[in-house]
């Protein structure tokens, strides 16, 4: 059942807090609840409930997208749709709407919301999950311009940025040449994958992160690259495994309402 995330960013700190969960199963039946990060995001922000879910400790149930979210789906209807797929790499017989959000992270330029995919485990039982390049907007010109001569399959690395001022919780990517005057930072992991790398890291996991596709200019900057990350997946270990992931709603009461909560990640 393809599962996404909704978080919210604190207006004041700029921190992001994932407050919620979408989930589509068979039959078109979409399910939203909110997760404790989204308790953890009142206590320390303020964070109110959303006017489509005004309530936190409700299972929202849907035979139809929620608005929320479709609204931040590009409409079939417009001239460059069949252009948007390609910049995600989504085929065009690909109709799920949970799937599209999954790549594009459904960001508007007019709240604090975004979506991000739950990883998944792939044919080959490594963590597997598409995500597009963060921060190039913010890259010196240089590096907006080997940017742009990215090509498929090509390594980027990954370095921790401790003297950003920022961010210093930041997970840079650059490229993988060997020598220092080739090397060029393009841009940064986003938020919601730092946990995972870095303990993947710590069970000596390595990372390893690929060009998927490079979108020239014109493409809107936050659609210009689309990273691949494939790592192992040691035993024991599960994504997105801190309590703000976790649903508000016991899975006993989301059972007894005959509402299905699955995992993350199912096996």
């Amino acid at each position: 059942m393809p599962t996404v995330f909704l978080a919210w960013q604190d207006p004041a700190r700029r921190r992001w807090h994932p407050i919620g969960r979408l989930t589509s199963a068979a039959g078109d039946l979409y399910t939203f609840v909110y997760t404790k990060g989204a308790e953890e995001a009142r206590q320390l922000a303020g964070f109110q409930p959303l006017a489509s879910f005004p309530e936190l400790l409700t299972v929202y149930v849907s035979e139809q997208l929620f608005p929320l979210f479709a609204n931040r789906l590009l409409p079939q209807s417009r001239p460059e749709y069949q252009e948007y797929l390609e910049w995600l790499s989504v085929p065009a017989s690909e109709h799920d709407p949970v799937a599209i959000l999954a790549r594009s992270g459904g960001r508007k330029v007019t709240d604090s919301l975004e979506v991000f995919p739950c990883p998944e485990r792939n044919a080959d039982g490594k963590y597997h999950i598409h995500f597009l390049l963060h921060g190039l907007s913010h890259m010196p010109e240089v590096s907006v311009e080997r940017a742009s001569r990215l090509n498929h399959g090509e390594p980027l690395l990954v370095m921790r940025d401790f003297q950003n001022p920022r961010d210093p919780d930041a997970l840079a990517l650059r490229t993988a040449e060997t020598i220092a005057r080739d090397i060029y930072v393009i841009g940064y992991v986003p938020r919601y994958l730092r946990g995972d790398i870095l303990k993947l890291i710590q069970l000596n996991a390595t990372p390893r992160i690929l060009v998927e596709r490079v979108n020239p200019s014109p493409t809107p900057v936050q659609f210009r690259v689309l990273c691949e990350a494939l790592m192992p997946w040691p035993k024991g270990f599960e994504p997105f495994s801190e309590p703000e992931y976790e649903p508000l709603v016991p899975e006993a009461a989301a059972r007894a309402s005959r509402i299905p909560l699955p995992p993350c990640v199912t096996t």
